[in-house]
């Protein structure tokens, strides 16, 4: 059985669960208040352990993966948090193409790994900032390619403490910057890639190389983000619509819309969650004065009452 100590509480195999842990660090924007209780399981067998913990006490469960596409409200989360990022490794065959991943598997990484091994169709995920699950669960995309493409499957185990089991790509339902898993109460344990396999390596990781190239230096990396904050209203470019608005350089309190690329929020130094969520909500109401329709956005809002 668990025990409480000083720096939280203690499970099986020395995991800890932190209480009040301040969740700014564990977001791409550096904003967001204080979890309940935090836990970083590292395999399935703690993941287990801590949802049928939370249930058992009662408490809302939920998932971070890199903290991406997240902002988290300033008050912070009750409940369980589950920080996905030490469920990390994966295994290539070179052969075949087949790809398995941990869900809290850096994409970026794995998508130099695929180029070194030679294996084709993660070369445009190397700007995203995320991990397996993240993207699974968004779809996520970049420069003509997305995680619905090459994904076979994942395995996924239920936060009400049910068993696991396995969604096929068409079980997904993908659409873009969709999958059911946005819908549904579920946590990504792993995925699986088919990946063409039998290029030439130096090629690939080249390629892979000038697609961060192109992300770094049209995108503002040097300030905490969350990637892009809209989904593109095809066949027209969020960013595009923002910068013709001249909305580039607004600020509210410490957040900021980029001055590089207009569908970028970032946090000058400063920023607070709730910073952040009223820009997005000014450039909405902004679009949608001049241009008639909703911009939506890519990011999950926790913690907050109202959707956008």
């Amino acid at each position: 059985m668990p025990s409480f100590s000083q720096s939280g509480l203690t499970c099986p195999n020395g995991l800890t669960l932190k209480p009040l842990a301040p969740l700014a660090n564990f977001t791409t924007w550096r904003v967001g208040g204080p979890a309940e209780w935090l836990a970083e399981p590292s395999d399935a067998e703690e993941i287990k352990f801590l949802i049928n913990w939370a249930r058992k006490n009662k408490l809302p469960c939920r998932v971070l993966g890199a903290g991406s596409n997240l902002l988290i409200n300033d008050s912070g989360l009750p409940g369980l948090t589950l920080c996905m990022r030490k469920l990390h490794g994966s295994t290539l065959d070179r052969s075949s193409g087949l790809v398995e991943a941990w869900g809290g598997e850096n994409i970026p990484t794995l998508a130099r790994r695929a180029a070194k091994a030679g294996l084709h169709g993660l070369e445009w995920a190397i700007g995203i900032p995320g991990t397996v699950g993240g993207a699974a669960v968004m779809n996520a995309g970049a420069q003509g390619g997305s995680i619905a493409e090459r994904l076979e499957s994942v395995s996924v185990i239920p936060l009400d403490g049910t068993e696991s089991f396995d969604i096929t790509r068409e079980e997904l339902n993908f659409k873009y910057r969709y999958s059911r898993l946005q819908n549904e109460n579920l946590l990504v344990l792993s995925a699986r890639f088919r990946l063409e396999p039998g290029h030439n390596q130096q090629e690939l990781t080249e390629r892979t190389n000038q697609n961060l190239h192109k992300r770094t230096s049209s995108q503002p990396y040097h300030l905490p983000s969350c990637g892009s904050v809209f989904r593109n209203p095809e066949p027209l470019k969020a960013g595009y619509i923002i910068e013709k608005l001249g909305l580039k350089g607004t600020q509210i309190g410490g957040a900021e819309i980029s001055k590089i690329h207009a569908n970028f929020i970032v946090n000058t130094g400063k920023a607070s969650a709730e910073d952040i969520d009223q820009l997005i909500k000014l450039i909405q109401e902004k679009v949608k004065r001049a241009y008639g329709f909703l911009l939506h956005p890519e990011v999950k809002r926790l913690g907050f009452q109202q959707k956008y």
